[in-house]
């Protein structure tokens, strides 16, 4: 089985080259599945045993399944549609000598040198103007569009001892010779089916066209381009399609931003999240007391993946805490709260893999180490939960390709649907039972 949901997991990453494809790729999934859409500006009329989805710019989405009886707490799982790539700047076109380039700009910290010499396209959305209405459109430009060219070593004899780039300088993608002049805002708009002249506004990033695959003697490794985090967004919507419980809202939370922190109207730091929930129990008719009853049974797991022990790198790792590569579900823990991981939430969490049968291992930064955070305690300012962070381990995390093990995806799969399939029953500060019928 493991095998078949990676092949599953990359043929999802193949046609979801930005996070709006990722969200829309979602709701596909989900509407087949007899899901419900709901719009924020709309009102919403829940019906108990019913399934819902709300998204919010095309680029964050969450899901939720009402139990056929009162609930009891909602059972979350959330990770994030972007990836760091580059984002295309307004008026791109820049022409240098006999080649137009594109004028680009870097989102969220990535490994510059992988993005050199590999064939790359431009993906994302586009605001038009249809009379009086302003529309969005998804586009790819589905072949090699661009490529961002090395300098050959002669020149820069620097470029293996840690040259450091400058994008504005050094990174700026070539799309053509001098008569591809004028050409790139036609072929967006040829692609969105609509005039040149409608486009108002564009959110456009490149991406790495190398398709990903299984590889090692025993295939038991997969790379791809955008594992982070679309790994864990996928495995936790194939646990929470399979999920059933009783006695939980299941919900499943897919938000935008995290590589940049977040902190925009559908990032971790808005108020998506807790705006989504205060209207599953107001559509539920509940009063607010039993709102924050919920929440104190209610539980989170932050799924953002987390880094492998590199066979080069041993010693960047913790002495104690090293996990690997088809080793199991990573559990993320931070002293000064860079991951919201604690032990009642560890304890839960392994509870569940247990359950699931499923291993687990553990994930702690070196001391002389500052790591990255995620979406766990930037949402807990807007919605205080139980919550545990956890990730799949993997290699060369923010490469435009990236690795990672076989075996791990299904293992999450498998921990999400026991998790959605389960509720938590909050019995005082720190003494909780795990229930499923």
């Amino acid at each position: 089985m493991y095998r078949e949901s990676a092949r599953e997991l990359l043929s999802f990453i193949d046609r979801s080259p930005s996070c709006y494809h990722v969200v829309s790729n979602i709701k596909e999934i989900l509407a087949a599945d007899g899901f419900e859409e709901l719009h924020e500006g709309r009102p919403w009329k829940l019906e108990a045993g019913r399934n819902y989805f709300v998204s919010r710019n095309g680029s964050s989405l969450i899901a939720f399944k009402l139990p056929d009886r009162a609930f009891t707490g909602f059972q979350i799982i959330s990770s994030h549609s972007d990836s760091p790539s580059f984002k295309v700047k307004e008026n791109p076109e820049m022409v240098t000598e006999k080649y137009v380039k594109l004028n680009v700009e870097k989102y969220g910290g990535m490994i510059c040198s992988p993005w050199f010499d590999r064939p790359l396209s431009v993906a994302g959305r586009v605001l038009v103007k249809e009379k009086e209405r302003i529309c969005t459109r998804l586009v790819n430009i589905d072949r090699d569009l661009v490529m961002i060219p090395n300098l050959a070593v002669h020149m820069n004899r620097d470029v293996n001892e840690g040259f450091k780039y400058n994008v504005q300088d050094d990174m700026l993608p070539i799309l053509g010779d001098e008569t591809a002049k004028g050409s790139f805002y036609r072929m967006i708009a040829e692609n969105a089916g609509v005039p040149e002249e409608s486009v108002l506004s564009t959110d456009l990033f490149l991406y790495n066209r190398v398709k990903g695959s299984c590889w090692g003697a025993n295939e038991e490794y997969i790379s791809s381009g955008r594992l982070d985090d679309l790994q864990c967004a996928f495995a936790s919507l194939q646990g929470f399609r399979k999920g059933k419980s009783t006695k939980s809202a299941a919900v499943y939370c897919v938000l935008d931003n995290e590589e940049v922190g977040s902190a925009t109207k559908q990032g971790a730091a808005s108020t998506f999240l807790g705006d989504t929930l205060r209207r599953i129990n107001r559509g539920t008719m509940r009063d607010e007391e039993a709102f924050l009853m919920a929440l104190s049974s209610s539980f989170m797991i932050s799924a953002d993946n987390a880094h492998g022990v590199h066979p080069n790198y041993t010693k960047k790792t913790d002495p104690t805490n090293r996990p690997y590569l088809n080793g199991g579900i990573v559990i993320k823990y931070s002293a000064n709260q860079k991951y919201t991981t604690d032990a009642v939430s560890a304890a839960v969490f392994k509870m569940i893999c247990d359950r699931a049968e499923v291993p687990y291992q553990t994930f702690v930064n070196r001391s002389d180490m500052q790591g990255g955070s995620t979406l766990g305690n930037i949402s807990s300012t807007q919605i205080a939960l139980n919550t545990v962070d956890v990730g799949l381990a993997q290699l060369a995390m923010h490469s435009p390709y990236e690795s990672a093990g076989v075996k791990d995806n299904w293992y999450f799969e498998k921990a999400a649907e026991e998790f959605y399939s389960s509720w938590i029953d909050g019995m005082g500060d720190g003494t909780y039972t795990i229930c499923r019928e």
